[in-house]
């Protein structure tokens, strides 16, 4: 198979003005009403996300709109993650540390899969991850940035599409936490762009079912094969079985691809087991293997990975994936 092939969405979008998801889901007609339960409305996203009638024009109430109401009602009482520290965020910050969404930057990044680039990177200070060795720690764990606000946003993504980005690419940090603010986004936005989650996974299954529809390419962050490196290096619990839960989810509705960083002395018990699952539960995805970790913020602290990548180890990992039937970037 080949990257067309297994990024057929994303092409049809880039080269033959096929609408994107999130325009679709403006012209999804879904009448709620904002004092209804919870419930009631994942009940109506719910259907609604099955429907493929479009209506003729954007009408009152939208699959969007309602998108946003859930979203606003989670920001009250945080779940978008897999902590689900539960804290009104128009109050305080959970442990991602964000409360309105900081915008550290935005530019047309090059240095992305060849298909993506040029791509307009929106990064965001925070993160829901607390990795020992992130190369991004200045942002990721530190506030970072401006805010900005949505139709100043959209304004921007209007501007960087004028210049050539093929994609809008929400990252960070991580995107989850500023899942409303980036609704509010799409909301302004009309023009015909792929939207890519670029993201560790560690979401929530409300925050799964908002973006589905929404999404059109998760580039993915599968660091680890076993829940206990993912508490030691990441501070997160049950890291595998909710990336394996979320990529399945993917796999069903989406079109993926997954970012494998090897590192050192976790060859074993992260990339192998890694390169295993995916060949026996989603086979049919890209997968980049990438060689480029480096020892950054803590990570001179844990033996294991304290020392660069060496490319004896990274070819190890390719070619175990090879022998796995996985296609490679």
């Amino acid at each position: 198979m080949t990257k067309r092939s297994l990024l057929s969405n994303y092409f049809s979008i880039l080269e033959e003005g096929k609408i994107p998801n999130y325009i679709h889901s403006k012209y999804i007609e879904v009448t709620f009403d904002k004092k209804e339960e919870t419930d009631i409305l994942w009940e109506k996203h719910d259907f609604a996300l099955n429907q493929s009638h479009f209506s003729e024009k954007v009408p009152e109430q939208s699959l969007l709109d309602l998108k946003i109401e859930l979203s606003n009602r989670i920001f009250k009482n945080c779940c978008f993650c897999e902590r689900k520290c539960g804290v009104n965020r128009y109050k305080k910050t959970g442990f991602c540390n964000v409360k309105e969404p900081i915008i550290s930057s935005e530019f047309l990044h090059v240095g992305e899969e060849d298909m993506l680039i040029p791509s307009h990177t929106i990064f965001f200070s925070g993160c829901t991850f607390s990795c020992v060795f992130c190369q991004n720690w200045d942002i990721s764990q530190q506030k970072s940035g401006l805010y900005v606000k949505p139709e100043k946003l959209s304004e921007i993504i209007l501007k960087r599409r004028y210049q050539g980005a093929k994609n809008v690419n929400w990252v960070g940090g991580d995107p989850t936490p500023n899942v409303s603010y980036i609704l509010s986004v799409l909301k302004k936005l009309d023009v015909n762009i792929s939207q890519i989650w670029n993201s560790n996974m560690y979401c929530s299954i409300e925050t799964m079912k908002i973006l589905d529809g929404l999404i059109d390419l998760f580039l993915t962050d599968f660091k680890y094969g076993n829940n206990d490196c993912a508490d030691r290096l990441s501070k997160v619990k049950n890291y595998f079985e909710i990336l394996t839960r979320n990529h399945k989810l993917i796999y069903e509705n989406s079109e993926i691809i997954i970012r494998h960083l090897v590192m050192p002395n976790h060859i074993d018990c992260c990339s192998k087991p890694i390169i295993d699952w995916i060949s026996e539960n989603i086979p049919n995805v890209l997968v980049n293997i990438m060689g480029q970790y480096r020892p950054e913020y803590h990570a001179n602290k844990y033996q294991d990975i304290s020392r660069n990548i060496l490319l004896s180890e990274v070819d190890e990992v390719k070619k175990y994936a090879e022998g796995k039937g996985i296609f490679m970037i």
